[in-house]
């Protein structure tokens, strides 16, 4: 190797130890646990602090958007098939909207992660292993936010907000009632009993859903703060 290449090399491991790390957090919750106006709120508030800040949500990639809404249009999705499509959509996003900006230092926002996964999907049915083999090669976040509110609650917001609960969002899917608001009581009743279970597991930080949106900022604020203390120890 020249000299002038080893050079370089040293100044590209150089800069890679100085480089800050990118931080990956992630907010989940039923529908209507209000976890995207807390992560609306930690956006602003990083930005106003000088960090720069992605953000990227569940079932947004380009890749498999139509084909996921041609199969909800004509409610053709098993939930074998809802699993294999969301999977998908979650590995496009992750090469290309998670990976390189927390290679490039910046704090990427994620509003549901795989953790949505492993708790719809079990609640309809599917294989728990099955589902978390298939995210096998997620990177584990800096922190996940877990906002937990009764049924009745979720039900409440939804129901102020629009006209009505949507189809598979009540698991109508599944046949657990003709009426969609009890359908959505049952089945997301069972997706809560699964994020309890994945609390333990995998060490989610609570937050209560039913405190004033205030209350519930702060305590996310405190939690990030941290994050962002222990990196500034690490480099210093």
């Amino acid at each position: 190797m020249s000299r002038t290449r080893s050079a370089t090399t040293r100044k590209g491991r150089a800069a890679s130890r100085t480089r800050p790390r990118g931080r990956l957090i992630v907010v989940e919750g039923i529908d209507g646990s209000g976890k995207s106006t807390q992560i609306q709120l930690l956006h602003k508030w990083l930005e106003a602090r000088g960090i720069e800040v992605v953000f990227t949500e569940w079932n947004s990639s380009d890749l498999v958007r139509q084909a996921t809404k041609r199969g909800k249009k004509k409610n053709l999705l098993t939930p074998t098939t809802f699993s294999l499509l969301h999977a998908t959509d979650f590995a496009d996003r992750l090469t290309y909207n998670i990976v390189p900006y927390l290679k490039a230092g910046i704090t990427v926002l994620a509003d549901r992660y795989i953790y949505t996964a492993f708790a719809r999907d079990t609640a309809r049915g599917v294989d728990p292993q099955w589902v978390r083999d298939l995210y096998a090669f997620a990177r584990k976040p800096d922190a996940a936010f877990y906002f937990r509110v009764p049924i009745e609650v979720a039900v409440g917001r939804l129901l102020g907000s629009r006209a009505k609960i949507k189809f598979y969002e009540a698991g109508m899917d599944l046949g657990l009632s003709a009426d969609p608001v009890e359908s959505f009581r049952l089945f997301q009743g069972r997706v809560i009993d699964e994020y309890d279970r994945l609390t333990g597991e995998y060490g989610f930080r609570v937050i209560d859903g039913t405190k004033s949106i205030d209350t519930q900022q702060r305590q996310v604020r405190d939690l990030v703060r941290r994050l962002y203390d222990e990196q500034a120890q690490e480099a210093s």
